[in-house]
């Protein structure tokens, strides 16, 4: 049976200066696809040629304050061999789009379609880009840093709140920041701030 390792060498072998170096962190792999162009081609190879046929998850990681703004991350598995395999690309503010990997893995579209809808990343090619979560119509992606954490007012009268949606305060609330995780937690803080 191949290890991690061993099929993100092979990949990283079809793709050459595309990829990265694979690292290994707590026994699992992660090679970063420096041209997000290319994450589609990447994918066709690990799914046809190295028998990664599932995609588990994609998500997406917004770097507020930090160029490329956001990090995707696509977590993968080999049935077959029963390897996982973290491939993650990075798109700045101004393009926030690369291709989609739906044709790759149809579980992509509705993944794909999340990252649209809370993060304003698009995917060329998909074959239904439209909100997942929020309703048609909602101007804003509310998993950016930078949306506010007492939400946005509304002007749609009985489609969402007329007021100021309300999402202060909480356990998991934190301050859109570059800071250390330890000084964005929320009780680490002081109430003035």
């Amino acid at each position: 049976m191949p290890t991690p390792i061993e099929l993100a060498q092979q990949l990283r072998e079809a793709f050459g200066d595309v990829l990265g170096e694979p690292s290994e962190f707590r026994g699992e792999v992660t090679v970063v696809v420096s041209d997000p162009s290319r994450i589609a081609d990447v994918c066709k190879v690990a799914k046809g040629a190295l028998g990664f046929d599932m995609l588990l998850d994609l998500c997406s990681i917004d770097n507020y304050g930090s160029d490329p703004r956001w990090t995707l991350v696509y977590e993968l598995y080999g049935v077959g061999h029963g390897v996982h395999l973290r491939l993650k690309t990075h798109v700045s503010e101004e393009a926030s789009e690369l291709p989609t990997v739906s044709g790759v893995w149809r579980t992509a579209d509705w993944h794909e379609r999340e990252a649209w809808d809370m993060m304003g990343i698009r995917f060329a090619g998909h074959p239904d880009l439209r909100r997942i979560l929020m309703w048609d119509g909602y101007p804003y992606h509310p998993l950016r840093k930078d949306f506010p954490l007492a939400g946005k007012p509304t002007e749609l009268p009985e489609v969402a709140f007329t007021r100021t949606a309300p999402l202060e305060g909480g356990p998991f609330v934190t301050v859109p920041t570059t800071a250390e995780s330890t000084l964005r937690e929320p009780r680490a803080r002081t109430p003035e701030e």
